[in-house]
């Protein structure tokens, strides 16, 4: 997974949106364009940058291909997510008190 792509594919609100219905169901590239007013070829590049992205899978199913969410990606992210946290944590624990105030002579 690259972060760059992941990342570029997370920063548009229709992609989003994309993901967000595939969370209920996997569906075509037809249905997904019908909860849209765009274009099925603009439907289709926001699919290929989240497949190149590897945020979702498509599958041939018959004549139409069907897109779900690639979960093992959002399991990798939250676990950098949390790691990114943890680590975080870990440097601003010794200066909390320096974060509220405090330790400057107060």
């Amino acid at each position: 997974m690259g972060l760059n792509a992941l990342f570029k594919a997370l920063g548009d609100n229709t992609r989003r949106e994309i993901l967000r219905l595939l969370t209920q169901k996997a569906l075509t590239a037809g249905e997904i364009a019908e909860a849209f007013d765009l274009s099925r070829a603009t439907i289709s590049h926001h699919l290929s940058v989240l497949k190149d992205a590897g945020l979702v899978l498509d599958e041939r199913q018959g004549q139409y291909i069907v897109y779900s969410l690639n979960t093992t990606v959002f399991q990798e992210v939250a676990a950098w997510v949390l790691d990114l946290r943890r680590t975080f944590l870990k440097r601003i624990e010794p200066g909390k008190e320096r974060l509220r105030g405090k330790g400057k002579g107060e």
